[in-house]
């Protein structure tokens, strides 16, 4: 399952895919699903994007560009065999600290769903449905403020 959460552990975009396949091949479809709700349209880019240094790809790094999207992700040392040349790589200690929300998030969906953390079900459909149902329990207990 790939999850984009926001800083205060509320999922924007759960998607599904095949456990053989890495979390990076499935970035930009990640971040094409992101809808927040405003008053006028809804926004579909994040201001900025914490990732850990499995996403350290050149790929990704121009996608989030392009599009005007802060990157915060550390340098992956196994990726980059020969230094980079020019300008280095931008990385905020201060933001970056946020992204244990996301491990939050996962420990707690693991942690209070069962059938989530070992995926007892076949269909990805009914998967989904109960990520689904999961994430909205989180984040009305969140509301309600029992976390």
């Amino acid at each position: 399952m790939h999850v984009c959460v926001s800083c205060e552990g509320f999922p924007l975009t759960i998607q599904i895919a095949s456990g053989k396949e890495h979390d990076r091949n499935h970035f930009v479809e990640v971040m094409e699903n992101i809808k927040v709700k405003t008053e006028r349209r809804p926004r579909t880019r994040p201001l900025e994007v914490l990732a850990d240094s499995a996403y350290d790809e050149i790929p990704i790094r121009k996608y989030l560009r392009r599009r005007a999207i802060k990157s915060n992700i550390p340098i992956n040392i196994r990726n980059r065999k020969d230094p980079k040349r020019g300008r280095p790589t931008r990385l905020e200690y201060e933001s970056y600290r946020k992204r244990g929300t996301i491990e939050r998030f996962f420990a707690w969906l693991k942690m209070g769903f069962r059938k989530i953390a070992t995926r007892y079900e076949r269909l990805n459909v009914v998967f989904k449905g109960l990520l689904d149902i999961a994430s909205f329990l989180l984040c009305w207990k969140k509301f309600q403020g029992e976390f």
